[in-house]
């Protein structure tokens, strides 16, 4: 059983993790590979997810809606592209570090109809080129959300170092 972490530690394991899961590069085609895994994963759990890699142009470049998802599943999964967007950092990252100086949203100018801060939500970023767009999943706790997207990224890019969160 997983031990409890201090909230120092998640957040250096949340940096680590966007650290090591970075693109050469992010295609379309890329999108398409990533994200059929991703639903080859969640139907291999028995999970039922809805997922969207979109850019930050705003073209959402896959998207897949499980059973039993719906728009409001759609519209949870726009506001945590918003905070990975805004942000740089993903979703997750965002919730722990407002946790750990006991900020809400509004204090950082967040409008929470149009952000989301929880996990699920994790960057698209580019070696040497920045955050290009984002990757969100919604459907299991937060927690869960984020570590389903770890978890993929992770096998997507075939690296094993990769710390995870599995509870806070």
């Amino acid at each position: 059983m997983e031990q409890e972490k201090t909230i120092e530690e998640v957040l250096n394991m949340l940096e680590m993790q966007e650290e090591i899961l970075q693109f050469t590069h992010f295609t379309n085609g890329d999108a398409w590979e990533l994200g059929s895994m991703m639903v080859a994963e969640a139907k291999l759990r028995g999970l039922s997810l809805a997922m969207s890699i979109r850019m930050n142009n705003g073209f959402i470049v896959f998207q897949y809606g499980g059973n039993g998802t719906n728009l409001h599943d759609e519209q949870w999964m726009r506001r945590k592209y918003n905070t990975v967007k805004e942000m740089e950092i993903s979703s997750l990252h965002l919730f722990t570090r407002l946790k750990a100086k006991e900020q809400t949203m509004e204090d950082i100018f967040l409008d929470e109809r149009e952000y989301a801060c929880c996990g699920g939500g994790f960057p698209i970023h580019i070696e040497e080129g920045g955050v290009i767009g984002a990757i969100t999943v919604t459907g299991l706790n937060h927690v869960a959300d984020h570590d389903f997207i770890i978890r993929c990224l992770s096998k997507y890019l075939h690296t094993d170092e990769v710390p995870r969160i599995k509870k806070m």
